[in-house]
């Protein structure tokens, strides 16, 4: 039985609840067990936001992620919080952007995205988490588009419907990175 925990983090306003979210409907998708356990500070909105996502072939005991196998840090104080209690071969993805430091374990693989360049530079300033997705799924074997427009469609609201396309890239531009 396969089971990985990821772990998000970031400030709040940077996707990451929606990122997790999106990952645990592309576990769903997949035909796997999944939980999702948001977690924010009081201040939402520039405080700290992060949630972990376990997706496993089998029964999920308790969706708290304490040493994840993979890491999203999305910023300096979540890297610097979290990078210890990844498992040893576990990953570590950062937004070399908001980043400038590289991660110091070297029993862990390093992924690190210019996110938020990148979200920028193609007109999509508040996509950088789906960038990072993107990546993630490439580097651990769950990229294919036809998974991700279903999970996509299942986290966008159908208010915002015209975000899918836009979505959509974002997360074939990190894969592609």
């Amino acid at each position: 039985m396969k089971t990985t925990q990821f772990l998000f983090s970031g400030f709040g306003g940077q996707g990451i609840l929606f990122a997790g979210k999106f990952l645990a409907y592309k576990g769903l998708s997949d035909g796997k067990n999944v939980s999702w356990l948001p977690s924010y500070g009081p201040e939402m909105r520039g405080g700290t936001a992060s949630c972990g996502v376990i997706i496993s072939d089998g029964t999920v005991g308790s969706p708290i992620v304490s040493n994840p196998d993979i890491l999203i840090a999305m910023n300096l104080p979540s890297l610097d919080r979290y990078e210890a209690s990844v498992v040893p071969g576990g990953m570590i993805f950062t937004d070399s952007t908001l980043i400038e430091r590289a991660v110091n374990r070297t029993d862990v693989k390093a992924f690190a995205l210019p996110a938020t360049k990148l979200a920028s530079d193609n007109g999509t300033p508040t996509l950088a988490n789906m960038i990072l997705m993107g990546k993630v799924l490439k580097e651990t074997g769950g990229f294919d588009e036809e998974g991700v427009k279903k999970a996509l469609s299942k986290v966008i609201s159908a208010k915002h419907k015209d975000m899918l396309d836009v979505n959509l890239n974002a997360v074939s531009l990190g894969a592609k990175y």
